[in-house]
């Protein structure tokens, strides 16, 4: 039987998502490791289709490899293939580290840009990415980045009826004040791997329950 909830308008609704699992998870920050934006950059685009955990397994060998962004670009492609096979989708992967990192070299004097319409050209590299770069590696916030989590989480909450994530993106931009753009994301994914799970989430351990348009359905 599906629990009644207090109604709230969507930016209403939103403000509370913040305010309690901010509560929630005090300490909540990016789960990827690295020390330099391009460590972080090649960490997310790694992270395509992998877990975070999976992740922060590979790249402390890989980081000691692979120094600079020239390292990358000068990399025997099969054998940087070899190096980060357990990541999945390794050959694509490795394709667009490489090139990636040439752009770097060739374009931007080996640094990882800051700004979103540079990251963007980059091979490999959409708004998710560029947003997670930014934020993280410079405290440059444009937009809020969107993987599978906040994606699910977005449409159970009832912040966004589309599956679409550049218009999740911007549907959370216009609920959410630009000071809760840095942190709803971490917010989300951090619940989600915790609480509400993709196939079967635990409503009645959420402290969104109150408020989520999806509460007990799962039940």
């Amino acid at each position: 039987m599906k629990r009644p909830i207090t109604y709230l308008e969507p930016k209403e609704r939103a403000a509370e998502i913040v305010t309690l699992l901010m509560t929630e998870y005090p300490e909540v920050t990016i789960a990827l490791r690295y020390s330099n934006p391009l460590e972080l950059l090649i960490s997310t685009i790694l992270s395509a289709q992998a877990t975070d955990e999976q992740i922060n397994k590979i790249t402390p060998k890989l980081f000691r490899k692979y120094k600079a962004a020239e390292d990358y670009a000068n990399a025997d492609l099969e054998e940087l293939q070899q190096d980060i096979r357990s990541s999945g989708f390794y050959r694509n992967k490795a394709k667009n580290i490489k090139n990636c990192c040439k752009m770097l070299v060739e374009e931007f004097n080996s640094q990882v840009p800051k700004t979103m319409a540079e990251l963007v050209e980059l091979p490999g590299v959409a708004r998710k990415t560029a947003n997670i770069v930014l934020t993280n590696a410079y405290g440059i916030v444009e937009g809020i980045a969107v993987d599978t989590h906040v994606r699910r989480l977005a449409q159970r909450l009832g912040l966004t009826e589309t599956d679409d994530p550049v218009k999740i993106e911007l549907n959370l931009m216009r609920l959410l004040p630009k000071e809760n753009w840095e942190c709803i994301s971490d917010l989300l994914i951090f619940h989600g791997r915790r609480v509400c799970f993709a196939r079967k989430p635990n409503c009645s351990g959420c402290v969104l329950n109150k408020i989520c348009p999806c509460a007990f359905a799962f039940e």
